[in-house]
């Protein structure tokens, strides 16, 4: 047998460990950096633009409003019994020279409408907005029908918009003699593009002197952050967080070309938003919603069930045969009692909603069960959070 010895000088062996040292270092870093690059991407996450969270005092749409009539239908408008649409059509065809009297007209085929629309900020004559048709009266279906002229106007009683169109509906009703299928809302329709707005409502933005940023949701850290960023965006303080809603921006200081730019560059700021702790329940669903990091204090939930059933029973009697007794009715009562032992679980300092949400569930609580339970721990200063019952 022969035996081969290898021998290994120490300049090998150093080389093998720089080799593997460096492998490790390599792996290191590369854990270094994916941990930077998920801290990084956790942080961007929690960013939020401006433009997202805030509005701009004075830029708001308006709502409008027409009344007007649909023609068209096909035997599925109103009927006579809603003496209005009548009304309406004599109106309409009066001002047109035809003259009728309202009590001997009878159609089926129109139908009253009112319509809505929203008019953008800086809306100018001769764009077009969408509108929703809606019935008022009795109407089956507007499906296929036809809006006349309907002017639209705003909560100052001024036209602002003239809406006209056929109707697009996403709904359907068929049938005939009580069988009859209706899919959606047949008597609610929209128009595309079926307003043209009449009116310039446009704002003028060369006059403002301050520009105030609303946020949607009051809050006095974003305000103060939002401040904090604008005037760091600038270099110099043009803003001012004056309550936890609004943020007055100096225009004049900011030194912008105009205000569009001056609130293009704002809206692009971000800003770290953290979401209110809020519990939001709706007893009718049992729809419970969170918000936030909610957190618990220890609490001890006991829940338990008392069922209890009463049943009532007529037992006929009858005598034996040939005896001169009678028939007799009895009422018989039955009560059961179900009172199943309490169930409880316990929750750690810290613990969040869901992780009670969660262990409610493994007792068999309800959402009804559980809308009542999170009433009870807020009652007893368990919830470090706002519940809103809606």
């Amino acid at each position: 047998m022969a035996i081969r010895i290898l021998m290994v000088s120490p300049l090998s062996i150093d080389l093998r460990q720089a080799r593997a040292w460096r492998k490790f270092l390599g792996l290191f870093l590369a854990v270094c950096l994916w941990s930077s690059s998920m801290a990084f991407g956790g942080e961007i996450s929690r960013k939020v633009l401006l433009r997202d969270i805030t509005q701009i005092q004075g830029v708001r749409d308006n709502q409008l409003v027409g009344y007007g009539l649909v023609i068209g239908l096909s035997r599925t408008g109103d009927t006579q019994q809603t003496f209005f649409t009548v009304q309406t059509l004599a109106n309409s065809l009066q001002r047109m020279g035809v003259q009728i009297a309202p009590g001997v007209v009878v159609v089926k085929n129109v139908a009253a409408v009112f319509v809505t629309a929203t008019l953008p900020a800086f809306a100018r004559p001769g764009m077009t907005v969408d509108v929703t048709v809606s019935s008022v009266g009795d109407a089956k279906s507007i499906e296929g029908g036809v809006l006349l002229l309907t002017s639209l106007r705003g909560t100052d009683g001024q036209v602002y918009a003239e809406a006209q169109g056929p109707l697009v509906i996403g709904g359907y009703s068929e049938g005939a003699a009580g069988n009859v299928k209706t899919v959606n809302h047949p008597t609610v329709a929209r128009i595309a593009q079926g307003a043209t707005v009449e009116r310039d409502v446009a704002v003028d933005l060369s006059r403002f002197r301050t520009v105030s940023l609303l946020l949607r949701n009051s809050d006095f850290t974003a305000a103060r952050d939002a401040a904090d960023v604008i005037n760091k965006e600038f270099t110099k303080t043009i803003a001012t967080a004056v309550d936890s809603r609004r943020i007055d921006v100096n225009v004049a200081d900011s030194g912008a070309l105009s205000v569009p730019v001056l609130i293009s560059r704002i809206q692009n700021l971000a800003i770290s938003f953290q979401s209110p702790a809020k519990v939001i329940v709706n007893e009718r669903t049992g729809t419970i919603v969170m918000g936030g990091d909610v957190k618990l204090s220890p609490v001890s939930v006991i829940h338990g069930s008392l069922t209890i059933d009463v049943r009532t029973a007529q037992i006929v009697s009858q005598p034996a045969p040939f005896s001169n007794g009678t028939t007799q009715t009895i009422t018989e009562t039955k009560i059961s009692v179900n009172d199943p032992p309490a169930k409880s679980i316990q929750m750690e300092e810290g613990a969040n909603v869901d992780e009670l949400i969660k262990g409610l569930h493994t007792i068999g609580a309800t959402s009804h069960d559980i809308i009542a339970i999170l009433q009870a721990i807020k009652a007893a200063g368990g919830l470090q959070a706002e519940l809103e019952v809606i």
